[in-house]
């Protein structure tokens, strides 16, 4: 254990235990001032004023595709909310509520804007593609929160305490709530109708394959020991069946 209290830093996080209320109710509250001015774009000719200010004809605030990726953001702020007040037990430390906050409006505010027309100048209909969208973004926001849920729920026996969690969905892969988020924002960036936005799961699975994934083993390594080998060399690492 003393090892571990060395090394509280793990993948650009604090793995350390505690409550930092201020932290997580900033966090929230940020978040959702997010999705208010994202309502403001959707729903209150916001979305022509950004793009008169920019000198763009931007006029599809009506747009049904628009609404769903307003959906989106109003998803993403429950699971946030559930995963920040109730799930994370970890520290949160005030450089990660406004690096993550900024990361967030950038894609919150991105995907709608750019899904809302603003490199288009007609309606894009919805067709299967964006049902098949809609399938990965609650598929991946299942994945995420209810494998949380699913620790949380084990955690709380006190028999499990100390014990590396396997069970459930973790038993498909390690990092099955990673493999979640880029499910969803898979989905998400569909529903856009612009296929470059892409990048954005792409460039978060690179970054859990390449930076979070084998900061957050080395840190479970040091804690879980033995169990945790046992555990990684039987269970895929982040897509279940695959890798």
């Amino acid at each position: 254990m003393e090892h571990i209290k060395q090394k509280p830093k793990s993948g650009g996080v604090n793995r350390e235990y505690g409550s930092a209320v201020a932290q997580r109710l900033t966090f929230v509250g940020l978040h959702f001032l997010l999705v208010v001015l994202c309502a403001w774009l959707a729903f209150n000719d916001g979305f022509t004023t950004l793009g008169q200010l920019i000198g763009q004809q931007w006029t599809l605030t009506g747009d049904i595709r628009v609404q769903l990726l307003f959906g989106c953001v109003v998803l993403y702020w429950i699971r946030h909310t559930i995963t920040v007040l109730y799930l994370l037990q970890r520290m949160v430390d005030w450089s990660e509520v406004f690096g993550l906050i900024c990361f967030i409006a950038f894609f919150e505010i991105g995907l709608l804007v750019v899904g809302g027309g603003a490199f288009r100048e007609s309606i894009i209909p919805l067709s299967s593609q964006d049902a098949f969208a809609a399938l990965l973004l609650v598929l991946g926001s299942f994945l995420n929160t209810y494998s949380e849920l699913q620790r949380k729920w084990w955690k709380k026996d006190p028999n499990n305490k100390g014990k590396i969690y396997t069970e459930g969905l973790f038993s498909y892969s390690m990092h099955i709530n990673y493999f979640g988020d880029v499910v969803l924002f898979s989905g998400w960036s569909l529903l856009t109708c612009n296929y470059w936005t892409l990048l954005l799961p792409l460039a978060m699975g690179y970054s859990f394959v390449a930076m979070h994934i084998p900061a957050l083993d080395s840190y479970l390594a040091d804690r879980y020991g033995d169990a945790f080998s046992q555990y990684a060399a039987k269970t895929k690492k982040l897509v279940p069946f695959i890798y």
